[in-house]
């Protein structure tokens, strides 16, 4: 079963530890030494990544400006400073203007991304670039490292994000660069997760387990899964800021390997559900037309050209101070979260199965075992 890098990670906006059941927390990291002050320029700022980043600055005592349209969310932290105009054309408000870092969350075309560096490279200190695992080139092999070869694009004027989505993060980071060598950050982040998470691509589970009764799970519940709380991410960006800790970084977690089991036994744990799993094979969710990653989030199974993103080496982020919270404080978080949006939001997930779908597919499961017979897959 094949996944394509465009459905993999399509919807990105900035498109996790001992996570295991019953093992201790690891915070993280903190630096003995209160940090000192920096003025922190955020692009972007208003959605999921850039609210944690912006919570996590204040809280350690920098003083933050943010640069964005105006458009999303244009309340938030009215104690902040907020500079307003567009990243494609209308960056005026940054002229003239100097700050010790820039933490970019925005960025995904690299004429964009050469534009804002190369305004801000005589006036700040350090450009710190949110990117993403996706831009490597072989994903069908674990143990990616940040030497990995990244993926490359024949037209590098392309302008097509959701085809090239993974090239053209890669060239961004090489046009950050390239506008301010050797004072540069590339993060590399996995599967962000958490409250305020729009897609719903992690929130699935914690929802449909806290509802109870029988789950289709995917595979045989023995495939790794990767992704980090954006709380973690978020402190482990600001830690870079205070440190000026130049480089490529891998953010995702866990600490340790966690299975998709593991995974959904802790979302029953935390919850105190009833939910039993009924795990179904790989070649019979391809057979019924079941995703991963999109029918069934987070879970890419062990046989696919894509297994290697959830096996990515983050040795040096955690070298750097990059830690996690337990599973169990993400997954309670999240169904806290999403319990305060509004009905029709909560009525429909924006990722995984609809319920009458789930319905349909486990009873073809069932059917195959008390047949011997595979079910002709729905069109």
């Amino acid at each position: 079963m094949s996944l394509t890098r465009r459905r993999l990670m399509k919807g990105a906006a900035a498109l996790g530890s001992l996570w295991a059941m019953g093992c201790a927390s690891t915070k993280t990291a903190e630096r003995e030494s209160p940090p000192v002050k920096k003025k922190i320029l955020i692009l972007g700022g208003t959605a999921f990544l850039g609210p944690a980043l912006v919570e996590r600055a204040l809280s350690r005592g920098h003083t933050l400006t943010l640069f964005n349209r105006g458009k999303t969310r244009p309340g938030l932290f009215p104690q902040v400073e907020k500079l307003q105009g567009d990243r494609d054309g209308k960056l005026q408000a940054l002229e003239g203007r100097q700050w010790d870092a820039v933490i970019d969350t925005s960025g995904y075309v690299p004429r964009v991304v050469k534009a804002s560096a190369e305004l801000l490279a005589p006036n700040v200190g350090h450009y710190l670039f949110v990117s993403s695992i996706s831009v490597y080139g072989d994903t069908s092999k674990g143990g990616i490292g940040e030497d990995s070869p990244v993926a490359t694009v024949a037209d590098e004027t392309t302008e097509d994000v959701s085809q090239h989505y993974g090239a053209l993060k890669a060239l961004c980071e090489k046009a950050a660069e390239a506008a301010l060598p050797g004072r540069v950050s590339n993060v590399r982040p996995g599967l962000i997760v958490g409250p305020d998470d729009p897609t719903d691509r992690f929130t699935y589970w914690p929802v449909r387990v806290a509802q109870g009764g029988e789950v289709l799970a995917p595979g045989d519940g023995e495939d790794p899964v990767q992704f980090i709380d954006v709380r973690d991410l978020a402190a482990f960006l600001i830690g870079l800021v205070e440190h000026q800790a130049m480089g490529v970084f891998n953010a995702t977690g866990p600490a340790e390997t966690l299975s998709m089991r593991g995974l959904l036994e802790t979302c029953k744990a935390a919850h105190g559900s009833n939910a039993t799993f009924t795990w179904a094979a790989s070649p019979f969710l391809e057979a019924q037309k079941v995703s991963p990653w999109s029918d069934m989030p987070v879970w890419i199974p062990r046989a696919s050209t894509d297994m290697g993103i959830s096996r990515v080496s983050h040795a040096r982020a955690r070298a750097q101070g990059l830690g996690f919270r337990p599973l169990e404080e993400t997954v309670r978080d999240t169904l806290a979260w999403f319990r305060t949006l509004p009905p029709e939001r909560q009525a429909k997930l924006r990722s995984g199965l609809p319920p009458e779908r789930e319905r349909e597919v486990l009873a073809a499961w069932h059917q195959q075992g008390e047949t011997g017979t595979p079910p002709t897959a729905r069109p």
